[in-house]
C-alpha cells in the first residue's frame, strides 16, 4: 500500500458535525467577536437574531423546530429551494470521483459539460462562458470583456442600478448609500435616467461608450421598464457600437417566469451574466455568457490565453453544483412553476392594495415581487408615518418586514436603503401553501398599522429610538 493510501486510511480527528453540535447557539457571540458586529446588531435591533438549525426547500427551521418560510432565498440564491437533494449528490458524487481539480494548465470537463448545458438556453451565437464565483466578479469581467472588443473607456448604467460591491461594480452601482466613502470611483462610469431613451441616446451619440449594462428588473425596489424600454435601448446600442449586458444575477436562471428575463422582451444581449441560482446554494458560481467574437477579444493571442482569470473559477464542485442546478430547473418544471406562482401572488397582493390605505403599489414578474407603501389619508396615521419619515425613509417597511417575521416566522426584507418598500424572493418551489401565508401574514400585519397604539407601532418606537441614537452616537436599547 502506498504512502497515500496509508495517509487517506488513516481516521480523521476533525469531526463537523461534533463541532456544529456543540457550539450551535454561540452564533451570534462569534460573529460579535469575530466577523461583523455591526451585522449583529442590526440582526439584534430588527428582531432577526434567530438561530436556524437546518433548512430544507422554502423554510428554515430553528433549534426548536419551528419553520420559517423563506421568503428572501438568501437574494435570490435558492430558486430551487434549500438543499435540494439533487445538487447534494452531485457533490457527493464529485468527492466521490476524486477527480483533478484547479489543474489550471487543462481543459476540466465539467467546465465544458456546464458551458454546454448553458448554451442551451442562452440563445443563438451566446455560447461562449467565463466562469467565476460571484455576481460582481461577473459583472468585473463583463465591464473588462466590453472595453476589450470595442476599444472604448466609457460605461454606462442607470441611475438606482444595484451591480455588485466590487471596485468597478460599485462605480456603476449609482446608488449613494453604497457608494458612500469608497470614492472616487472608475473613470468613464456614467448613469442614464431609467426608462429615459432620450438621455441614453445623447451619451451614446459620442460613439465612445463600451457597454450600456442594465439589470432587466432593478432589483433595489423591484422596478420594471416599459415594454418599449430595453427593445429601443438594445437598438441604440446596435446603432452607436455599444454592447448591450444584461445583468441576471438576480433575475436569471428562472426568477421572472422565464428562464431569463430578457426573453420577456425578445431581446438579444451581447453579455449575460449570471451567478447566485447557479451555485444551487452550496458552492459559489457564477458566469459570463458572450459571443465568442466578444469573447475572443479578450484571449486574443496565445500569450494572452489567461490574461482574464479566476482561481477557484472553474473548480469541479461549483461546476457540478451549475449542472445539478439546470437539471433541476428542467426536471421540477419551476420555471413554469414561477411563472404561475407570480401571477398568482400578485392577484392575491392587489387585494390588499384596495383593502389598505397604506399600499401604493403591488408589482413584480414571476417571484420577484414588491409592495410599496404609502402615506395614509387617516390623521393619526399620516402623523405617525410622518414621524417616522423625518427619522429614517424605510423604517416602516421595515416595521412591516419585522412584524411579518415575528408574527408569522415569514422571512423577507427591505427593498433598498430609504425605500418604503417590502421585497419578497421565494424560492421557485413554492404552492399554494406559502403564498396564503405569506399573504394572510401581509394582511394582518398593514391592518396593524391603523391602530397606532398597538404593538405594530410600539416597535416602531423602538427603531425610531435607535435610529435617533445612532445618529447622535449614543447607545441606544431597542425595545425599551
Amino acid at each position: 500500500m502506498g504512502a497515500n493510501a496509508l495517509r487517506f486510511a488513516i481516521p480523521m480527528d476533525f469531526d463537523l458535525k461534533d463541532l456544529v453540535h456543540t457550539r450551535l447557539g454561540e452564533n451570534y457571540d462569534l460573529h460579535e467577536r469575530h466577523v461583523n458586529r455591526t451585522l449583529v446588531k442590526v440582526l439584534r435591533t430588527i428582531g432577526f437574531d434567530k438561530i436556524y438549525a437546518r433548512a430544507e426547500g422554502a423554510y428554515l427551521y430553528d433549534m426548536d423546530g419551528q419553520d420559517y418560510l423563506d421568503f428572501l432565498s438568501g437574494y435570490g440564491v435558492y430558486n430551487i429551494g434549500r438543499n435540494h437533494p439533487t445538487v447534494k449528490q452531485a457533490i457527493k458524487d464529485v468527492l466521490d470521483l476524486d477527480l483533478p481539480n484547479m489543474v489550471q494548465m487543462d481543459c476540466a470537463l465539467l467546465s465544458g459539460l456546464l458551458g454546454e448545458a448553458l448554451s442551451k438556453h442562452t440563445g443563438p451565437g451566446r455560447d461562449a462562458f467565463f466562469f467565476c464565483n460571484s455576481g460582481t466578479e461577473a459583472v468585473e469581467g463583463a465591464l473588462k470583456f466590453a472595453r476589450a472588443h470595442t476599444g472604448r473607456a466609457k460605461i454606462l448604467s442607470l441611475e438606482q442600478a444595484y451591480h455588485g460591491l466590487s471596485y468597478g461594480s460599485l462605480s456603476i452601482t449609482h446608488n449613494k448609500h453604497f457608494q458612500e466613502g469608497f470614492g472616487p470611483f472608475l473613470p468613464g462610469a456614467e448613469s442614464v435616467r431609467f426608462n429615459d431613451l432620450n438621455e441614453l441616446e445623447v451619451k451614446l451619440r459620442g460613439g465612445d461608450v463600451a457597454a450600456f449594462i442594465a439589470e432587466p428588473v432593478q432589483g433595489k425596489g423591484v422596478f420594471i421598464p416599459s415594454d418599449d424600454y430595453f427593445p429601443q435601448a438594445q437598438a441604440l446600442c446596435r446603432k452607436y457600437g455599444t454592447l448591450f449586458i444584461m445583468d441576471e444575477v438576480q433575475t436569471g436562471l428562472g426568477r421572472t417566469g422565464k428562464m431569463f428575463a430578457f426573453q420577456h422582451w425578445g431581446l438579444d444581449p451581447d453579455i449575460i451574466t449570471l451567478a447566485k441560482t447557479l451555485s444551487g446554494g452550496y458552492v459559489p458560481a457564477a458566469a459570463i455568457c458572450t459571443r465568442r467574437e466578444i469573447y475572443q477579444s479578450v484571449f486574443s493571442r496565445m500569450d494572452r490565453c489567461v490574461v482574464h482569470s479566476s482561481t477557484f473559477g472553474r473548480n469541479n464542485l461549483a461546476m457540478a453544483c451549475g449542472l445539478a442546478t439546470l437539471h433541476v430547473l428542467e426536471k421540477e418544471n419551476l420555471v413554469e412553476n414561477c411563472a404561475k406562482r407570480g401571477e398568482q401572488l400578485l392577484a392575491a397582493a392587489r387585494v390588499l392594495q384596495t383593502k389598505h390605505e397604506w399600499v401604493k403599489e403591488v408589482r413584480g414578474k414571476g417571484l420577484m415581487f414588491a409592495i410599496e407603501f404609502q402615506e395614509p389619508k387617516s390623521l393619526m396615521s399620516k402623523m405617525a408615518w410622518k414621524t417616522l419619515h423625518t427619522v429614517d425613509h424605510g423604517l416602516y417597511a421595515q416595521m412591516i418586514v419585522t412584524t411579518l417575521m415575528q408574527k408569522h416566522r415569514v422571512l423577507t426584507h427591505v427593498a433598498a436603503h430609504g425605500l418604503d418598500v417590502v421585497k419578497a424572493l421565494p424560492p421557485l418551489v413554492i404552492g399554494d401553501k406559502e403564498i396564503a401565508r405569506f399573504v394572510n401574514g401581509l394582511d394582518e400585519v398593514i391592518g396593524e398599522s391603523g391602530s397606532v397604539t398597538g404593538p405594530l407601532w410600539q416597535f416602531g418606537s423602538s427603531l425610531v429610538k435607535a435610529a435617533l441614537a445612532q445618529k447622535s452616537g449614543k447607545p441606544e436599547k431597542v425595545g425599551a
